[in-house]
């Protein structure tokens, strides 16, 4: 029985073995001799299971869905990303591809090629999503490059977490015309669309047998939106006519006519007026026609159609018409918004922290949304309670210099405001509202606190498209294009 004793025990500690077999063993000694029964079974390993990770879907593969897909730790989540194209484009250099100054390669990033750098693996579909349905947590997409077993490319997706970087799309103002005969320029295939038309127009001015008049229309370039890519655009176009077009078409090159069409008083109405006096002034010596306070309303096959105040309504014939005069919503957003209480908004309300208001586990970020900074005089209170550490009605000065940086933190509008009132510190608030020299051992209550900060929630301030902010316009002003050439700007 010795024998027997510990050949159990050896067998109780194979069982004790993840991965091993589990054997039953039926060991009978009789008249001096053994006789053994061994059944072998696989045993599941007795380690707990991880737990599994949270689904996170990010939707977009623009400026602002890429760069979170960038610093976000992939390790932690079971990522997917989702967008109807699979690359990251750098949109300053659309303008520069219209006129072949810069080829499309140039300018992208295989989306595949950021997800094989992340430290945990990342799936992607390339398919659109046309519907978020934030009750089930799922997504709507549709694939326009295949099939699935349905036959008709769309599929759902669940998520924990979602992420809504989908952008914007071009505001045509709901005028007649527009997305029939006007070309945009937000993605690539818009540039090289817009590159053929100008060589298109360039041919049919070439033609035998046709009149001035015809000619003149097929060489007239009309650009609708005195912003950032309007501008950039005409530019990159004078250049394109001048020192390359000119020499490929002698004869024609006269005729050439650039129009920039602006609704508004200026160009460039979003940055300082020494710009857009720069801007319109090189546009004049270098011929291009500015017209500001045009608005069209109406866009043919043949004319475009313009309201001014001074000349009534005129019809201006034309070759091709880019139309960039802003961003506006696109319909799975507006959806969205209906859903979660957010109707007739421009775009998506989120907090500080990008959290879609009345949306549980929803982010958004870029041109599809928006922050809505608290303001200081909405938490007051709770503001002076925390700085209030003493709970003695009052605060000092140095008190509530001590919390000052996590004031500004929480509310970046009162560094701003300390900033353009070039003031350095709490000191210099209080002393604007107090009106004379202050201390660090000076007490105040609520009402004095709120009348020191009375006026710093003046400088919130709505986050301005894309198109508007560094690096974009840093890129398009520097005056350089990416052959080397010096451009109108």
């Amino acid at each position: 029985m010795p024998y027997t004793a510990f050949f159990s025990e050896r067998m109780g500690r194979a069982l004790r073995t993840p991965g091993l077999y589990k054997f039953a063993v039926l060991v009978a000694v009789s008249g001096g001799g053994v006789v053994a029964y061994a059944d072998a079974r696989p045993v599941a390993a007795e380690y707990p299971q991880a737990a599994p990770k949270k689904k996170l879907v990010v939707l977009g593969t623009g400026w602002a869905g890429t760069s979170f897909l960038k610093n976000l730790d992939t390790s932690l989540y079971d990522v997917r990303v989702v967008s109807p194209r699979n690359y990251f484009a750098f949109t300053p250099l659309l303008p520069s591809i219209t006129c072949g100054a810069v080829e499309p390669r140039s300018i992208v990033e295989p989306i595949r090629n950021i997800m094989r750098k992340k430290t945990g693996p990342v799936k992607f579909s390339e398919a659109e999503c046309y519907k978020i349905d934030p009750k089930s947590k799922k997504i709507h997409c549709r694939s326009n490059i295949g099939t699935n077993l349905d036959g008709n490319g769309e599929f759902e997706l669940d998520y924990d977490y979602l992420v809504v970087a989908l952008g914007a799309r071009s505001n045509t103002f709901n005028t007649p015309g527009v997305p029939e005969h006007c070309h945009f320029l937000k993605e690539i295939e818009d540039a090289q669309r817009i590159r053929r038309s100008v060589m298109n127009c360039f041919e049919k001015a070439s033609l035998p047998n046709l009149s001035e008049e015809v000619r003149k229309k097929n060489l007239h370039f009309v650009v609708v939106g005195g912003g950032p890519t309007g501008v950039e655009f005409a530019a990159e176009l004078h250049d394109f006519v001048q020192d390359d077009l000119s020499k490929l078409y002698p004869d024609i090159k006269d005729l050439v006519k650039i129009s920039l069409i602006e609704a508004g008083d200026r160009l460039l109405t979003m940055f300082d007026k020494r710009i857009t006096q720069f801007a319109e002034e090189k546009f004049k010596r270098d011929g291009i026609d500015v017209k500001t306070h045009f608005k069209v309303v109406k866009v043919s096959d043949k004319a475009i159609t313009m309201t001014n105040s001074a000349t009534g309504e005129v019809n201006v014939p034309y070759g091709m018409v880019v139309w960039s005069t802003g961003i506006g919503t696109r319909p799975i957003m507006m959806d969205l918004m209906n859903q979660i209480g957010q109707a007739n908004r421009r775009v998506l309300a989120t907090d500080e922290w990008l959290r879609v208001l009345n949306c549980e586990n929803v982010y958004a970020l870029g041109d599809c949304a928006t922050i809505t900074q608290r303001k200081v005089m909405e938490d007051i209170s709770a503001i002076f309670k925390v700085a209030d550490k003493n709970n003695s009605g009052t605060l000092t000065v140095k008190e509530i210099k001590n919390v000052l940086d996590d004031i500004i933190e929480r509310y970046p509008q009162v560094a701003l405001y300390l900033k353009t009132k070039q003031l350095k510190d709490f000191s210099d608030l209080l002393k604007v509202s107090e009106g004379d020299t202050v201390k660090e051992s000076l007490e105040l209550d609520i009402e004095r606190f709120k009348k020191a900060l009375a006026q710093v929630d003046s400088q919130v301030k709505m986050l301005p498209a894309t198109a508007q902010v560094p690096p974009f316009w840093t890129i398009c002003s520097t005056g350089w294009r990416a052959d080397g050439r010096a451009a109108s700007l």
